[in-house]
């Protein structure tokens, strides 16, 4: 588990990566802008989320002992 939830981080951080290279400040929410905004904030969900995961799974684990 803990070398999936690495993994997933790690995928997460290159799509943040290649879609930062689509993005245009001046219109930022115009075409490719747009989804390659979408895809950063869905990146750092997924993020979010295998975090929130791997502290449950550490507050579980202490609960058990």
């Amino acid at each position: 588990m803990k070398y999936f939830s690495y993994t997933l981080i790690g995928i997460a951080i290159v799509l943040i990566g290649y879609n930062s290279t689509f993005l245009d400040f001046k219109n930022l929410f115009n075409n490719d802008s747009g989804v390659a905004l979408i895809g950063i904030i869905t990146a750092l969900c997924a993020i979010l989320l295998v975090l929130i995961l791997r502290i449950s799974k550490t507050i579980e684990k202490k609960k058990n002992y």
